[in-house]
């Protein structure tokens, strides 16, 4: 009886240990006296940690990594590019390739300078070289146009006291550019209404296309840039860098592994607060219609006589931009279409409106989007505001679980669910404590960053890690591009990711201008 007795004991002691919960910190610390609360604590709280970071490794395991579609090449004969718009977006994507302006490496040289936390001088030099030469660069602005030929001849990284290597040739259009011998490939980061008229003329030249998000600007040229892109055989990539993301290579192995049960909804979002984040970009005090190839500008575009305003600030109207849908929408389905494989929307409803810029654009600066997949059985919700910071973020809501993805990745046991009900009713699952965290680049499966980090790298635009080292997410959609073209494959957001993209997000503009709900027809593969 006594040993029945203890047996008993040591049973009720072993589920009420199971059920600890981080409030029994608080209901400790009231027994025991004021100058000893604080180790109590800490101790407590060590024992706690350990308990649920043991749960949350029996629970899930998540063991994928990101996986190089083609391996690099250092040596050998070097990749020649050419670069089409040297704007906010061409200085970055210059840089990513290993061509910065010398004036951009003065400034994070002094940065450093003024503060040593601030590593991103050390990390940018210690960017892998690519193998290539920039032989030609062409902006429409002959002040960017230099610019950009003489950071292609910043070879070894350096300041403006450092020594350049050769300029490029500066072309005054893009066809000029685009027959010229001497060029391989071309990145394109022109104005949207620019996108696919330019990747689809480099495709018919047989020059392999790495063009900056979205794909294109009307319907009509999304299926003509897909069929000379496949006749000719060209390696494309749409400049999603966010398919470079560790956090999404987990999230995607979660969802295969069923972790979340049968997921229903998602919601994605963005949200900003500031000129800069709804494109009112600063004039250039050096352009002028003497410095500036305005036809050349306009192209297909509908004729408007010349503007400084919409010059640099084009994403502010339709005659040139395709707005949230196309500028920050396409980030966030992306990002999902990566992570689940949704593919195209069986339809889509749109709503929003110019509620706070009143500067003349003509594009909303709130926008709300609901996106069904019947073939999936879920709803995807996205909504933005150029006009609040509000911190929000990417949500998939599953029967049994819900999953929070940033440059993190946050899982969370729902309160109801069946696959875990067993484990909750245990106390071996809080569904209010993560069942698995991780931070890319952090030890253990539940480091955090620091909120300023979170941010820039939960949207893919800043930086990800690649065996624990802070790599640009941008560099490394570049890198894998040019292996790919060495390596005569595909890339991760090839032509046919691009199409998904494209068509998706002309639905959710079509919703939008049209006021009604809109339907993909699969079989006919067009929008009604």
């Amino acid at each position: 009886m006594k040993n029945d007795n203890s047996k008993k004991d040591h049973t009720s002691s072993k589920t009420e240990t199971q059920k600890i919960g981080r409030r029994d910190i608080i209901k400790g610390l009231a027994a025991v006296p004021v100058l000893g609360a604080f180790s109590y604590a800490w101790s407590r709280k060590n024992n706690i940690d350990q308990t649920f970071r043991k749960q949350m490794r029996e629970v899930v395991n998540l063991t994928s990594q990101p996986v190089e579609l083609a391996p690099s090449v250092k040596d050998g004969k070097p990749i020649r590019i050419g670069i089409i718009g040297f704007g906010i977006r061409g200085k970055q994507l210059m840089r990513a390739a290993g061509f910065p302006e010398p004036s951009w490496i003065d400034e994070q040289i002094k940065a450093h300078a003024e503060n040593k936390q601030n590593t991103n001088y050390q990390s940018y030099m210690e960017q892998e070289q690519l193998n290539i030469e920039v032989n030609g660069v062409c902006d429409i602005f002959s002040v960017y146009s230099k610019e950009a030929a003489i950071a292609a001849s910043n070879v070894n990284r350096e300041g403006t006291v450092g020594k350049m290597g050769k300029e490029p040739r500066q072309y005054k259009t893009y066809l000029e550019l685009l027959d010229a011998p001497d060029i391989d490939a071309v990145i394109i980061a022109t104005p949207d209404h620019w996108h696919s008229p330019m990747a689809i003329e480099a495709a018919k030249r047989g020059k392999h296309v790495y063009c900056e998000k979205p794909v294109s600007w009307t319907v009509p040229e999304t299926y003509e840039l897909v069929k000379v892109v496949k006749e000719k055989g060209v390696v494309f990539q749409l400049g999603h860098q966010g398919r470079q993301t560790e956090s999404y290579t987990k999230a995607r192995e979660a969802i295969e592994k069923g972790i979340l049960g049968k997921v229903n909804l998602i919601e994605v979002c963005t949200n900003r607060n500031d000129p800069n984040g709804a494109w009112v970009y600063d004039i250039h005090p050096d352009a002028s219609p003497s410095t500036i190839d305005w036809t050349q500008f306009l192209g297909q575009a509908p004729y408007h006589e010349f503007s400084l305003e919409r010059f640099f600030r084009w994403r502010c109207w339709w005659d040139y931009s395709t707005g949230l849908n196309g500028d920050l929408l396409t980030h966030e389905y992306d990002a999902l279409n990566q992570i689940m494989g949704l593919g195209i929307p069986g339809s889509v409803a749109s709503s929003g409106g110019i509620y706070f810029f009143k500067d003349g654009r003509t594009v909303p600066d709130v926008l709300q989007v609901v996106m069904e997949f019947p073939k999936h059985e879920l709803s995807f919700l996205y909504s933005a505001t150029l006009a609040s910071g509000r911190s929000r973020g990417k949500v998939i809501m599953g029967h049994d679980a819900s999953m929070e993805i940033s440059d993190r990745l946050v899982i969370k046991a729902e309160a109801e669910s069946t696959q875990y009900k067993k484990k909750i009713e245990e106390g071996l699952i809080d569904p209010n404590t993560p069942i698995y965290s991780f931070t890319p680049g952090k030890k253990g499966a539940d480091g955090f960053a620091t909120a300023t980090e979170q941010y820039f790298a939960s949207r893919g635009l800043l930086y990800t890690y690649r065996n624990g080292k802070r790599v640009d997410t941008t560099h490394l959609h570049i890198k894998e591009w040019l292996n790919c073209i060495r390596a005569g494959v595909q890339p991760s957001c090839n032509i046919d990711q691009a199409f998904q993209e494209g068509i998706s997000a002309h639905m959710s503009t079509k919703a939008l201008l049209e006021n009604r709900r809109v339907f993909w027809d699969a079989d006919k593969q067009e929008i009604v």
